[in-house]
């Protein structure tokens, strides 16, 4: 590989660190021809995009953007690398789970992981990475937290409607009798008036 195609490459990594807040880095050597081939097919169908390079590659790559945030992959960066970028944070994690119980292999490992600003170093880390919730996730269960307030007071607002529905029929019904009442007492006071004369 001459200069500028090195340097090439590490331009188009670059771009890709840029691009994704998550990228794995996973270990692919003991992998066939056409395990590769189903690996990037998996990932092709998950938006995950995967990329072989050479560890010094990555690393000059890594280090031109921004050494101190990346320097915890550094020690990762050793024998075959193939680097998974995706939106998602969790998907390559799924991918590689998935990939692995269906070959009944310890293939691909798992390296290290850079999910918005965490580091995940080792292949212990794939089941909590499988676990991870998106950003979807974590919004819906945000707005599920901010609704169930906002229902209760809805409820409590309703009760309180009904509520004062109920005290203002209340004296209506009482108010009735009241009116009836002048009413019962006229004849008596005309019967008396009537009797008056008579004496």
């Amino acid at each position: 590989m001459t200069k500028q195609e090195k340097n090439e490459v590490i331009e188009l990594l670059k771009g890709k660190f840029n691009q994704y807040n998550n990228f794995y880095i996973t270990d692919t050597e003991s992998l066939s021809v056409a395990q590769i081939s189903t690996l990037r097919s998996h990932c092709f169908n998950k938006q995950v995009e995967m990329k072989v390079a050479k560890n010094t590659l990555i690393k000059k790559a890594l280090e031109s953007i921004d050494a101190e945030k990346y320097a915890g992959v550094f020690d990762s960066l050793h024998q075959v690398t193939a680097l998974m970028f995706s939106e998602n944070p969790k998907e390559p994690a799924m991918i590689l789970s998935g990939f692995r119980k269906a070959n009944n292999n310890e293939k691909p490992v798992l390296k290290a992981a850079f999910i918005n600003g965490d580091i995940f170093v080792g292949d212990n880390q794939l089941k909590a990475l499988t676990q991870i919730k998106t950003k979807n996730e974590l919004i819906g269960e945000v707005i599920g937290l901010l609704q169930a307030p906002i229902q209760r007071v809805i409820g409590a607002l309703q009760n309180k409607d009904n509520a004062s529905a109920t005290t203002e029929e209340a004296p209506a019904v009482e108010a009735a009798p009241e009116v009836v009442a002048p009413a019962t007492e006229a004849p008596a006071a005309a019967t008396d008036e009537a009797a008056t004369p008579e004496a």
